[in-house]
């Protein structure tokens, strides 16, 4: 999908989930003379940083009344940014908007984080507004393509790099995740519900069992979308945690598509990864 040009004298409207992304987006705008309204979404959404920012606290499932918000603040581009954990439907607080179109609501529920998102963006799409992406409203927050580090991958790393991206393009019909280790070839995990985080855990956990017993400083996370995922929505991320995690599995380093990967604290993510002779570096698309 390609990039779309964003009104910059309207409001741009974020639906604001967890971590520090929203946050980061916001501020992206602002630099750039763009008002950012944040719907910060209750129980995921940083009540104290959201407090930096206009704001509207919504619920999941008050389709109506975030779309009454959207109208009074003159947002008609809307962006989806920040972590959430997928409610029971049985959790969400239904209002009568939402009641009307429970039929649509529930068939984004079936299927997995990218088809709900896209589902519930294609809901407001029909009601007159606008879904982006960050690629949009915030492109300096995407990874640029080339090595960001000291730190370069060899030749051992960029064939486990081939590998994890055959793997990823493997798994794209099933909504897994867009994530997966490769260490001398070897598959040894793939994301799941746990995120990338938890599955950099996993392999820590695996080396430390004697599990995974190839030398430390191979091995790659490579991260990127699913293919023909709508790139508005659930872009990959990496970030000062992701080095951490990958350190502490011994990798190598880390690899992601340029372009289509957020960045979170990047000077911090790049300090971490030289201070731990990591390389970190952005895929051609």
């Amino acid at each position: 999908m390609t990039s779309q040009v964003v009104d910059a004298s309207s409001p741009i409207g974020l639906i604001a989930a967890g971590g520090v992304m929203p946050f980061a987006v916001a501020d992206s705008l602002r630099a750039r003379g763009i008002q950012p309204v944040l719907f910060a979404l209750k129980g995921a959404c940083d009540p104290v940083a959201v407090e930096r920012f206009r704001h509207h606290w919504i619920s999941v499932g008050q389709v109506g009344r975030a779309m009454k918000l959207f109208r009074a603040e003159n947002c008609r581009d809307l962006v989806f940014i920040g972590t959430l954990v997928r409610p029971a439907l049985s959790e969400i607080r239904l209002d009568w908007v939402t009641l009307r179109v429970l039929g649509r609501v529930w068939a984004a529920f079936r299927g997995g984080d990218d088809h709900l998102l896209s589902g519930i963006g294609r809901i407001l799409e029909q009601d007159g507004f606008r879904m982006v992406g960050i690629r949009d409203v915030a492109p300096d927050l995407l990874v640029p393509e080339g090595c960001l580090t000291r730190t370069m991958p060899g030749e051992n790393a960029a064939a486990d790099i081939v590998r994890g991206r055959e793997v990823l393009r493997a798994l794209s019909p099933f909504d897994i995740g867009q994530a997966a280790v490769v260490i001398d070839g070897h598959v040894v995990g793939v994301e799941d519900i746990e995120g990338t985080d938890g599955l950099l855990a996993r392999v820590a956990r695996l080396r430390k069992e004697g599990r995974i017993r190839a030398k430390a400083s191979r091995g790659v996370l490579v991260k990127a979308p699913k293919s023909g995922q709508d790139l508005r929505f659930d872009l990959p991320t990496v970030g000062p945690r992701t080095v951490e995690g990958a350190a502490a599995a011994e990798l190598a380093g880390i690899a992601v598509v340029a372009g289509n990967t957020i960045v979170v604290e990047p000077q911090a993510m790049i300090e971490k990864a030289d201070a731990a002779g990591l390389f970190v570096t952005g895929l051609p698309a």
